[in-house]
């Protein structure tokens, strides 16, 4: 299984290294005009209007993602990103404007006219959202279908994966955190396991998207949490936000703002571990392998490979563990908020 394991990290760095030096030898110029590192590592982890995976020579392979627009004055438009790009260099800027928008050098959409507008383009994150969703529904629907046709057997093919991920999570997570309710709850939070586990997974093959570091996606899931929480907040769960039991009343002047403030800051917690986790672990990467290319040296390009070998293995690691402590601590915000708390009536 070891074995297995470092076979697969070696060869996820070899590709990510071949698909990254080629964009690198071409990517953004510093001032001094060599290459830009911290270009070169934002273009990776950033979102973007078109889907760019490495290039070969100045042939740029990319995937053109469809630009959707909508404004008061001329309603719903539709576009391909490089209808925004300079035909040789693929620069976005807007100087490329079309039909009277154009796409940033920092990738954002704008109007030669000032005119407010609201973006609805179909981005390399939602591309890769899309994916996500279409694996995990896979995966799901196979293992339903195996247990639809065979009955309660051995698990086989997807069924294998699938199940043991969802008995842990019922039994380990939500029974355990949840207490007697948490039927209610395991579809929600198998859904967020499955979608942040899959989504850090495939964000670590060559050229995919960096959708679970993507702020936008951390924050969504985070505020699905809140709204779940807080809506199913028992009259328990209320009475110690706004009237804490045992607090002299002087001090719930304190006491309730801070509690309040807690109501935000629980998934405000979940939404910048996850971010800051995800992303660090791809910056990591990037920057050892922009090395590479910065002192063009063969010892450097042999640590550098060994350095990116050893962090592969470990985001490998990170990306389950990030999924199992998002589901975790949503489970436990939803424990404290259903919990039925025993009072003493003698006082």
């Amino acid at each position: 299984m070891t074995r297995k394991f470092l076979s697969l990290s070696i060869l996820l760095s070899a590709f990510l290294l071949s698909f990254s030096s080629v964009s690198f030898a071409s990517g953004a110029d510093s001032e001094d005009g060599g290459e830009d590192p911290t270009g070169f590592i934002m273009h990776h982890i950033k979102d973007s209007h078109e889907w760019h995976f490495f290039n070969v020579g100045h042939t740029h392979v990319t995937l053109s993602l469809p630009v959707i627009v909508y404004s008061g004055d001329r309603g719903l438009e539709v576009f391909s990103s490089k209808d925004f790009q300079d035909h040789e260099t693929h620069a976005f800027g807007e100087e490329h404007a079309h039909e009277g928008y154009f796409i940033d050098s920092h990738d954002h959409m704008g109007r030669v006219d000032g005119a407010s507008f609201t973006d609805l383009s179909i981005t390399k994150n939602v591309v890769m959202m899309f994916l996500v969703i279409a694996v995990v529904l896979i995966l799901s629907l196979s293992a339903a279908g195996h247990y639809k046709k065979h009955g309660a057997i051995a698990p086989k093919g997807a069924a294998a994966i699938v199940e043991p991920i969802v008995i842990f999570v019922r039994d380990e997570i939500a029974h355990k955190a949840i207490g007697p309710k948490y039927k209610k709850f395991v579809p929600y939070l198998l859904t967020l396991f499955f979608f942040i586990w899959i989504g850090n997974l495939i964000g670590l093959l060559p050229g995919a998207a960096n959708l679970t570091g993507n702020i936008a996606v951390t924050a969504t899931l985070a505020v699905l949490t809140f709204i779940i929480v807080n809506v199913n907040g028992n009259k328990d769960y209320w009475k110690h936000v706004f009237m804490t039991p045992g607090v002299p009343i002087p001090l719930l002047l304190v006491i309730v703002p801070v509690e309040i403030i807690g109501l935000f800051t629980k998934p405000f917690a979940l939404m910048v571990r996850l971010f800051v986790a995800i992303t660090a672990g791809h910056i990591v990467i990037l920057a050892f392998i922009a090395l590479v290319f910065i002192f063009e040296s063969y010892t450097i390009g042999v640590v550098s490979t060994l350095m990116v070998t050893f962090i592969n293995m470990i985001e490998l690691l990170v990306a389950t563990i990030q999924a199992y402590v998002f589901t975790l601590f949503t489970a436990m915000y939803i424990g404290s908020a259903v919990a039925e708390h025993a009072h003493d009536e003698a006082h």
